[in-house]
């Protein structure tokens, strides 16, 4: 295996940034989900799995899921037309760290939130925080 490649703040930024745009959009991440755990689902099966989801929209998110090397498509050449969709071994990989996501995410409620002084001061001031 080789070595893990050294970080800087700003060189993590912008490969954490490039790793979360792979993952961007309204519909990738419930088709991750249902994908998860080597299941195997044809186009049909998605998209009753996920409501609301366009024809055009599954087929766009599902390409390029597969041009970013996540999602394998398997087209088996039979009468009528079947093509599947699976992860692969490196899309697999995402489940624990997007586990890992909610895991942090449910943890929110552990912390105290306080806002800061400066933030309130300048909400009375009139200036624009952010």
């Amino acid at each position: 295996m080789p070595a893990r490649k050294q970080y800087t703040p700003v060189t993590a930024a912008i490969d954490v940034e490039a790793a979360f745009k792979l993952l961007e959009g309204r519909w990738k991440l419930l088709i991750l989900f249902h994908l998860f755990g080597g299941q195997v689902r044809r186009f049909s099966d998605l998209q009753r799995l996920i409501p609301g989801i366009t024809q055009k929209m599954l087929t766009q998110q599902l390409r390029r899921l597969e041009e970013d090397g996540i999602v394998k498509r398997t087209d088996h050449h039979e009468v009528p037309p079947r093509v599947d969709y699976r992860l692969t071994d490196w899309g697999q990989t995402l489940c624990p760290v997007l586990d890992a996501i909610l895991e942090w995410a449910e943890r929110r409620d552990e912390f105290e939130f306080t806002e800061p002084a400066s933030r309130a001061r300048d909400r009375g001031t009139g200036r624009e925080t952010s």
